[in-house]
């Protein structure tokens, strides 16, 4: 074949690659640019705003760290800062036990197990609205409340004001935020259940291993990938947390309590309605950090346990 036929030839062939690569990206395009507009941008601002002082209105000012220093010095963000770590550090491992629990009774040949994974899914898909004003009706202050009553009559108890006490307040929301998501990570753990080969338990089983130690040994590693991956979501979710918030703690004109302030809606209020921006961009740095050094570590213990 002649130099001019192969010349020929590879131009013919890096015109089809620049063809096949202009198709992969009319199919990306949309998307990448939506999350640039939506998404990154939003994310580069948010990193310029924070060393600056502005109200949407007039022109910004370089402050340098003066926002980070400002907002650590009120009350209100060390109050969401810390109601944030406890409402995490509370919601997330009961909400993965629970979702695990479940997901194994739930996998067992029982009767109604179709409708028990129904009922107990039902809450993440329900209406945050309509959820919530059913669980303000059952906790409701006063004695008349389905709760309180059960308390009274039954556990002779005195009643709780529940959400609206800053002493239960955070109770209440890591209980509802329990009861409404761990349908949903449930299902994650079925799935991770049903992945698992029997012949892994027949194995045990023969070696003598009781139910316990199958679980112990065989259903928890095998679960490992699940529970990495559903740690992970879990724990963004709790430090983002916002709508079950408003809608338990929120009362009548919106305003949240120290005791219920979490990080999200400090960064919302000084936002819209201080129209503070720096210092609020400042407190979204802030969550990001301690997002993103939370999943490092989750990152790092799951490597080191692929290694060992």
């Amino acid at each position: 074949m002649s130099h001019t036929a192969l010349t020929q030839a590879e131009k013919n062939r890096r015109r089809r690659k620049r063809k096949q690569a202009l198709v992969a990206y009319s199919f990306i395009a949309p998307n990448f640019i939506g999350f640039a507009i939506f998404t990154l941008g939003p994310i580069i601002l948010a990193f310029v705003i924070a060393f600056m002082e502005w109200d949407g209105n007039n022109p910004m000012k370089f402050v340098g760290f003066s926002n980070f220093i400002t907002i650590f010095s009120e009350d209100r963000f060390v109050s969401s800062l810390k109601n944030t770590l406890v409402y995490s550090l509370f919601t997330v491992p009961i909400t993965l036990a629970l979702a695990l629990g479940l997901a194994i009774l739930l996998n067992q040949k029982i009767r109604g197990r179709n409708f028990l994974r129904t009922v107990t899914f039902f809450p993440y898909v329900a209406s945050l609205v309509a959820v919530t004003a059913v669980w303000n009706m059952l906790f409701t202050p006063a004695k008349g409340g389905i709760v309180n009553q059960f308390m009274i009559n039954v556990l002779h108890m005195a009643p709780s004001k529940w959400a609206a006490a800053p002493k239960t307040v955070m109770l209440t929301i890591i209980m509802f935020s329990v009861w409404k998501n761990m349908g949903y990570y449930m299902v994650i753990y079925l799935a991770g259940l049903q992945g698992i080969s029997e012949d892994l338990y027949e194995a045990a089983s023969l070696d003598g291993a009781n139910a316990l130690q199958r679980f112990r040994y065989v259903t928890i590693p095998q679960l490992r990938p699940t529970t990495f991956f559903v740690s992970i979501i879990l724990t963004i979710n709790c430090f983002k947390v916002y709508d079950i918030v408003y809608m338990l703690a929120g009362g009548s004109n919106g305003v949240i309590n120290k005791s219920a302030i979490v990080l999200v809606y400090y960064i919302y209020e000084e936002a819209f309605r201080n129209w503070k921006l720096g210092q609020a961009s400042a407190s979204a740095i802030i969550l990001f950090a301690i997002v993103l050094v939370i999943t490092l570590i989750q990152f790092g213990g799951e490597k080191n346990y692929a290694n060992d």
